[in-house]
């Protein structure tokens, strides 16, 4: 009866999430607590509901935090000299154009943000591309591949999947490094290959003129906001902040607190000042937490009423004990065409909780099936799901249709993520 109340949990969950009857905020706190409720668990809901957002507590401060110390750094113009930078380095040679696309797009999505990723840089390098007559799906296909490949502790699917799993998003991250260093390495290698295509296709070789395109111009207002003085000590305050939190010797959520509040001393030492900054940023913060939140209170209504564990059990009397261990490795394969299917909130909120206590009966670690899920669940597969706001915000701004981005840029998503999979069976993070 528990597994029966649970997948239909479940279905409903992502059935009103796709079909946005309901927001995701209301879907994940309503549709649990009805199951909870028809199930006769009674006032044990709300304790559930408690246990499960003490548990998020963490993952939802850190991204919070997150959100507002890039969002200053930004404001601040730490960014600035680096984009101008790498306009005035790619000058009119089409493999630098395409390469520096791709380490911009990397950079800008430091703060985990697609939007802001796609939003400043096709607009910066677009003119390039328009000048020079090169493939505008070249721009969104390795903007999505940098953005793709960027799955860092505090992006948004590795947030669910903490969030999901109770796993710390460092835990889940470390073994992967040397997968996203892999993935990268395509990313760069692809960029530099569709840049030798298209040199060869406009016949722009070593004669070609050489062309600097101006830095974008700042309005008033973001030019107000800018340190440049101050762009060598955010630089500093940045890696400090980022070496501290990949080494694990201090908790993600306390040193983005701690960095936040050393770039408004340094950027804005006024009080009214701080107080802009933090209500400028204070929307998107806001609306992921509460989604964590939300999903706190889902996943513990799950796990405590015991729905998911019974759900487990169902699925594990369908899969031979002697394949199991094969399962992070299937989902890895799936994760990046499952992006097409599932928006990311009833994924890693409704299906992988289910397929990892299903994997973790037979064995198999929960943190790996996490894993293999961020090796393509809308991280390579967000920039091409209709699911998704920034696959509509990369085919606006580049003005290609939504199927000729999604034909040309799918088969190198979908490649990288299977790359990655292959390195982590060869390097032991998946078994085979």
């Amino acid at each position: 009866m528990l597994a029966l109340t649970g997948t239909i949990a479940i279905v409903a969950l992502f059935g009103l999430i796709i079909t946005k009857r309901l927001s995701p905020l209301v879907a994940l706190i309503v549709v649990p607590t009805v199951a909870a409720l028809a199930a006769g668990f009674g006032l044990s809901t709300a304790k559930f509901i408690v246990h499960g957002v003490q548990a998020i507590g963490p993952v939802a401060g850190m991204f919070v935090f997150a959100i507002l110390f890039f969002g200053i750094l930004t404001d601040a113009g730490m960014l600035d000299p680096i984009i101008n930078g790498i306009l005035r380095m790619v000058g009119a040679k089409p493999t630098r154009i395409v390469m520096g696309s791709a380490l911009l797009a990397l950079l800008i999505h430091l703060d985990g943000s697609g939007a802001v990723t796609f939003l400043v840089t096709i607009p910066a390098m677009l003119p390039l591309y328009t000048r020079l007559g090169l493939d505008k799906r070249i721009l969104a296909c390795v903007a999505s591949l940098a953005a793709g490949v960027n799955f860092l502790p505090w992006v948004g699917p590795m947030l669910r999947a903490s969030a999901a799993l109770h796993i710390p998003t460092t835990v889940i991250f470390y073994p992967m490094i040397p997968l996203q260093a892999i993935g990268l390495v395509f990313v760069f290698g692809s960029a530099y290959w569709l840049g030798k295509r298209e040199e060869k296709r406009l016949g722009l070789g070593k004669g070609a003129p050489q062309t600097v395109l101006q830095p974008r111009e700042l309005s008033a207002e973001e030019a107000a906001l800018r340190r440049p003085d101050r762009f060598w000590i955010n630089v500093v305050l940045t890696v400090v902040v980022l070496a501290t939190l990949v080494s694990g010797i201090v908790d993600p959520v306390v040193m983005f607190m701690l960095g936040t509040v050393v770039a408004l001393i340094v950027n804005y030492p006024e009080v009214n000042a701080q107080r802009a900054r933090i209500d400028a940023h204070a929307k998107a913060a806001l609306m992921m937490a509460s989604v964590l939140l939300a999903a706190g209170a889902f996943t513990g209504i799950m796990s405590g009423s015991g729905m998911l564990t019974a759900m487990a059990h169902v699925v594990v009397q369908h899969v031979p004990a002697e394949h199991a261990r094969h399962m992070p490795f299937v989902l890895g394969l799936l994760s990046m065409p499952l992006s097409l299917l599932f928006d990311p909130d009833s994924f890693y909120f409704g299906i992988l909780p289910v397929m990892a206590e299903s994997a973790k009966l037979l064995g198999v670690p929960p943190i790996q099936m996490a894993q293999a899920a961020l090796l393509g669940q809308m991280t390579t597969g967000f920039p091409v799901s209709p699911l998704t706001p920034a696959t509509f915000l990369i085919v606006g701004l580049t003005g290609v249709e939504l199927a000729e981005h999604q034909k040309f840029t799918i088969p190198f998503l979908f490649a990288a993520t299977l790359l990655m999979v292959a390195a982590a069976v060869v390097i032991g993070v998946f078994p085979l």
